[in-house]
């Protein structure tokens, strides 16, 4: 089957020479982790499913890019992965100035290295891939890589029994929550109303057994959480840059969430892609997939904390922006203001 699903990739680019992996994948109805594997021996190296260990030698790589996505939302991050808290658990964080992740160990599965030709140019990358084979998370390696040290990871690392076919097993969604006419809604914006930390909003959903787009629409008032129009989005990245606002920029998946913190400067509209096209961050918004977005407000020990969520039209979390903040610090005026100007 795999000769055939190689084969059917190759007759495709022939067709379409400039199509991404990824949309090749959903054209031909399978993940992308199955679409690599045809490439096991040319310029793919399975390497053996050890995620926490590789991501724990990562930092000898020097400067790379670090890219997570979703189906709406690509996030890019150049820096070192510093500061690991890899333990036996099965969370994960990386808390450099810049690389900032939140990694969900249960969903990872596959590991590759990749060594291609994009544009005239070799491209050298390590790729995760959950037990679904959707991609969870990608380093690509810049000039000020390590290459020597790339080399060495893969010999230490590579699956010598890899094979070009994958097993991989469907992801099924396992939320099932109330409808409103079965929450005990005074309690929840009563529960709302005394958070102590952002961090317990995710409990407060497990606690009540409701959706994220469900307990906005639920919320204590308009004041907690209010429908904005997409557009209001472009306009607040672009005050942001205008004003040297620093932001946080949260996007993720099943497996993972990566964190931009900082200022931003370049933004530009590409079709209906809207953009940060910075140095050493570069954000990518389908805006044609945002169906709902909201000013969210919740209290913390350090008073209220703001942000923008996104979502689409599954209810998903697409993308979060908050000002650039601290536990035990107070939110910036800067960033209230600019949340005041939508």
């Amino acid at each position: 089957m795999n000769t055939t699903l190689k084969q059917r990739w190759e007759a495709l680019l022939q067709i379409k020479p400039q199509l991404r992996i990824r949309n090749a994948a959903q054209e031909l109805k399978v993940s992308e982790a199955e679409l690599l594997a045809t490439k096991i021996g040319e310029y793919v190296i399975q390497l053996e499913n050890k995620p926490k260990e590789i991501l724990q030698e990562v930092v000898s790589l020097g400067k790379v890019m670090a890219l997570t996505r979703n189906e709406s939302c690509v996030h890019e991050r150049k820096g070192t992965y510093d500061n690991a808290n890899i333990g036996k658990s099965a969370v994960g964080l990386f808390v450099g100035e810049d690389i900032d992740l939140r990694i969900f160990f249960t969903y990872w599965q596959f590991v590759f290295a990749v060594s291609e030709i994009s544009n005239g140019k070799e491209r050298h990358s390590l790729q995760f891939f959950g037990k679904d084979g959707m991609a969870i998370h990608k380093i690509y390696l810049t000039p000020k890589s390590n290459y020597d040290a790339f080399a060495k990871l893969i010999k230490k690392y590579e699956n010598k029994n890899a094979v070009p076919k994958l097993n991989i097993l469907p992801y099924i969604e396992q939320k099932k929550y109330k409808t409103d006419q079965e929450v005990d809604i005074l309690a929840f914006q009563k529960d709302w109303l005394a958070l102590k930390d952002t961090h317990h909003f995710f409990s407060l959903l497990k606690k009540y057994k409701i959706s994220r787009t469900q307990a906005l629409r639920l919320a204590p008032s308009k004041h907690e959480a209010s429908p904005i129009d997409k557009m209001k989005i472009a306009n607040m990245l672009e005050i942001a840059a205008s004003k040297n606002v620093p932001i946080m920029v949260f996007v993720g998946n099943r497996g993972n969430i990566q964190i931009h913190t900082g200022t931003i400067k370049k933004t530009l509209w590409h079709e209906q892609w809207f953009n940060v096209m910075d140095p050493d961050f570069n954000l990518h918004l389908n805006m044609d997939q945002v169906k709902q977005s909201w000013i969210v407000r919740k209290p913390t020990e350090d008073g209220i904390v703001t942000s923008i969520e996104c979502f689409d039209e599954n209810g998903e979390l697409i993308v979060q922006f908050f000002g650039k903040r601290k536990p035990g610090v107070p939110e910036l005026k800067e960033w209230q203001e600019v949340i005041a100007n939508l």
